[in-house]
């Protein structure tokens, strides 16, 4: 069942609990390069753009674009936090902060 509109906005701003200039920081980081791909960094800079021309995180201002970028958070986010149990089962403190899945959680303020 594809969630609705309101809960994918509901949980984008929960997941995303960086503000602009934080995320900035964490993308002009040399760290966050750690975390993997440009996919991440693209993604990213697509949520920078969402929270900047949204401030105020209105329902009716995201268009379906931000909707479809916002769902694709969602899932990632999700689907990691249920990842996240695991890691700190098998991991020190010290090894799961220089983790390459855990470094890309930055931006969703996980862990």
């Amino acid at each position: 069942m594809v969630k609705s509109r309101e809960d994918v906005i509901a949980e984008f701003n929960e997941a995303v609990n960086m503000t602009v200039e934080e995320l900035e920081r964490w993308l002009e980081d040399p760290q966050s390069t750690k975390a993997g791909t440009g996919v991440g960094i693209e993604s990213g800079n697509k949520i920078i753009e969402i929270l900047r021309k949204n401030p105020d995180k209105d329902p009716e201002k995201y268009d379906e674009d931000d909707i479809e970028h916002m769902r694709k958070v969602v899932s990632y986010a999700k689907r990691h936090l249920a990842q996240e149990d695991h890691l700190k089962e098998t991991k020190t403190r010290e090894e799961l902060e220089n983790t390459k899945s855990t470094i890309r959680y930055v931006p969703y303020g996980l862990p």
